[in-house]
């Protein structure tokens, strides 16, 4: 067995492992990064990018026949082979040179394999021939190894190889008949998306569709799929999920109905990858969250255990698990250098944002931009709010940008400190407003001086001068 040491071990090199490990670099420290499957995560490969590739084309397809003159121009529907190529292209085929590439360019060393924690700051990579090496960590061992679908103990699913997010997102046809069990973000987005595609699709939303969103967003949503022809039970709960010997699903709800498909996707929630990490031999449980601090150190797991992106469960995205790997590696380089340590609301070595300035899009038709609280959330955290509501399809830049244009902007207000807590937009191509509403609520911009924040005209920014309006000066 080969033993080497470095400053820091990252076990997980997606995209949050990744940052971790190259902010530990850039302050100066040697960090390795241990990988059993693809450098570049799940994000690279079976999420973001490529669930984003496959709702695109037909997101620009669907702007065309909103605008005369262009409408005229459309002379088909979608071509589902060049957008699934397309989609290729977007997960570099399933290969991870060019991450690997940019690991070896950024000064970053690679261990591929399985890691363990076998003892205080020590991990035992065994990589696929059998092979182990010893990495000890001089300061931190930082857990980024995210999360994978969650399977619910439905009888018969198991069996029945239902897809997951990572089947949906590297299918290499399209169903003819594809029913989706869950309401959240993955499920609405790939009901759009095959959908759009060409299959039926039926969704099975037991809790709604987008139920953590504000619920007019949901709303929109829902109305807008059935307009597809998706079929949209909500309430329904799978109850048996059966395949036959001809490949086809049959999946019974609790209610009586019985639904058949050929693929059935699960897209219910996440569950932590942390069960073969040997976590119990430094006193924590195998499979469980890795609740963590301020500074995203592990509690209970002693001064030099890390853990950042979804396997802290703070915030599963992608982009808020890059912005805690910042901080985490920030903080490392501090503490191993003696540093100051600014661990105060708002400091450099803090996730503060996780709390109450998450934003984030869901790639629907229409998209759904927000950031911070809902209003409920806001009312549950005892804040005295005003919920402030805009007809999105009344500002000029929106009737310019499609005729019918349908959306709605909702802005969140805390009255005692006049500021911005939250913010919801739903509509098409609304995902580009979002920084703004990020920006002010970070900011803690009052709303008086909000006034002076000018949009252009006709832009669909406007709608921020509409939402002040109707708050009053």
């Amino acid at each position: 067995m080969t033993a080497t040491e470095y400053d820091v071990i990252v076990i997980g090199a997606g995209p949050v492992g990744e940052n971790v490990a190259d902010r530990v670099v850039q302050g100066g420290l040697s960090a390795a990064i241990v990988e059993r499957e693809l450098v570049g995560g799940e994000c690279s490969y079976w999420a973001c990018m490529p669930t984003k590739a496959l709702l695109r084309s037909a997101s620009a397809l669907r702007a065309a026949r909103h605008l005369p003159g262009a409408r005229e121009a459309v002379t088909g529907d979608l071509d589902a082979a060049a957008v699934l190529g397309r989609r290729d292209s977007f997960a570099s085929h399933w290969k991870d040179d060019g991450q690997v590439s940019w690991l070896e360019s950024a000064g970053i060393a690679l261990h591929r394999g399985q890691g363990r924690i076998v003892s205080t700051r020590v991990v035992e990579v065994t990589d696929a021939d059998g092979a182990r090496a010893r990495l000890t960590a001089r300061h931190a061992v930082v857990v980024a190894t995210g999360s994978s679908a969650l399977l619910p103990d439905i009888p018969g699913l198991r069996e029945a190889a239902p897809w997951s997010s990572r089947e949906a997102a590297s299918a290499r046809s399209v169903p003819g008949r594809l029913v989706v069990i869950g309401g959240g973000v993955v499920a609405a987005e790939m009901a759009t998306a095959f959908a759009a595609l060409g299959s039926a699709v039926t969704v099975l939303a037991r809790d709604g569709v987008l139920p953590s969103v504000e619920p007019f967003a949901g709303e929109l949503v829902t109305e807008s799929l059935r307009e597809a022809g998706v079929t949209v039970r909500l309430g329904a709960e799978a109850v048996a999920v059966n395949r036959d010997d001809s490949g086809a699903v049959h999946i019974e709800t609790a209610d009586g109905e019985r639904f058949d498909a050929d693929e059935v996707l699960v897209a219910v929630g996440r569950t932590p990858n942390t069960q073969d990490l040997g976590l119990e031999t430094v006193g924590l449980a195998p499979g469980a969250w890795l609740p963590v601090d301020d500074t995203l150190r592990v509690v209970g797991g002693g001064d030099w255990l890390y853990a950042a992106g979804d396997v802290n469960r703070r915030v599963l995205l992608t982009h808020q698990g890059k912005y805690q790997a910042r901080a985490a590696g920030d903080v490392i380089v501090a503490r191993a250098k003696g540093a100051t340590v600014e661990d105060g609301r708002w400091g450099r070595h803090v996730a503060t944002a996780d709390e109450r300035a998450v934003p984030q899009v869901v790639f629907t038709d229409p998209e759904i931009a927000s950031v911070g609280l809902t209003a409920a959330a806001a009312e549950a955290a005892g804040l005295r709010i005003r919920v402030v509501d805009y007809d999105l399809g009344a500002v000029a830049g929106a009737s310019l940008h499609a005729d019918g244009y349908k959306g709605h902007a909702r802005m969140v207000v805390d009255e005692d400190r006049s500021v911005i807590v939250g913010f919801t937009v739903a509509g098409p191509d609304v995902a580009e407003l979002l920084h703004a509403a990020t920006i002010a609520i970070v900011g803690e911009v009052p709303l008086d001086r909000l006034w002076h924040a000018v949009p252009a005209y006709p832009t669909v920014s406007e709608v921020w001068l509409r939402l002040l309006e109707t708050y009053g000066r």
